[in-house]
């Protein structure tokens, strides 16, 4: 499919689609998290409105490419994740964009209240990082290994905050204050 971006060995898993370039840094953050933790990703521009035609193809056969899992994000009226939800039988995961008209409530609204029967899993507005662990750990529900690595990616998060607390306790917080300005 013209416009698409796979990442990894192996087909891909995880299908990562966006409405505009513009939700590319966002979009990029789950991409980020999938290629750390080994998974194979499709990532697309479709647009639901402008190319209606183009984004039902590539929901209808998403499941044919092996997709598990959709991550779809989408700013304003957010249409996207819901219309993925509508066909895509599996799991589909909404980040709703950032807006400067609403703030992303607009988007944050139009995801989360979907009707009942057509479920979007939602992430915090322009949460792409999360997004993409939601995705793992969905996975990681049949995949030990991924399971493994995630278990890994969580102990690398917990070091942080451990290292930090430790040069917090050894320096006091207004040194370590003045040290994060710099």
């Amino acid at each position: 499919m013209a416009g698409t971006e796979e990442r990894t060995a192996g087909g891909p898993r995880v299908g990562i689609v966006m409405g505009s370039d513009s939700d590319m840094p966002v979009m990029a953050k789950a991409a980020d998290i999938l290629e750390e933790l080994g998974i194979p990703y499709e990532m697309a521009i479709i647009s639901a409105h402008r190319e209606p035609d183009v984004f039902l193809e590539y929901a209808k056969n998403a499941e044919e490419k092996g997709f598990k899992v959709i991550i779809a994000g989408a700013g304003m009226a957010a249409h996207l994740p819901g219309m993925c939800a509508a066909i895509f039988p599996m799991p589909v995961i909404g980040i709703p964009m950032h807006t400067s008209s609403l703030g992303g409530r607009d988007s944050l609204y139009s995801i989360v209240q979907m009707p009942s029967g057509i479920p979007v899993a939602t992430v915090a507005i322009n949460g792409g990082a999360n997004a993409g662990l939601l995705a793992a750990k969905i996975l990681a529900t049949s995949d030990p290994e991924l399971l493994g690595r995630l278990k890994e990616y969580s102990g690398k998060l917990r070091d942080q905050v451990m290292a930090k607390d430790a040069r917090l306790q050894e320096l006091g917080y207004r040194t370590y204050m003045d040290n994060q300005k710099k």
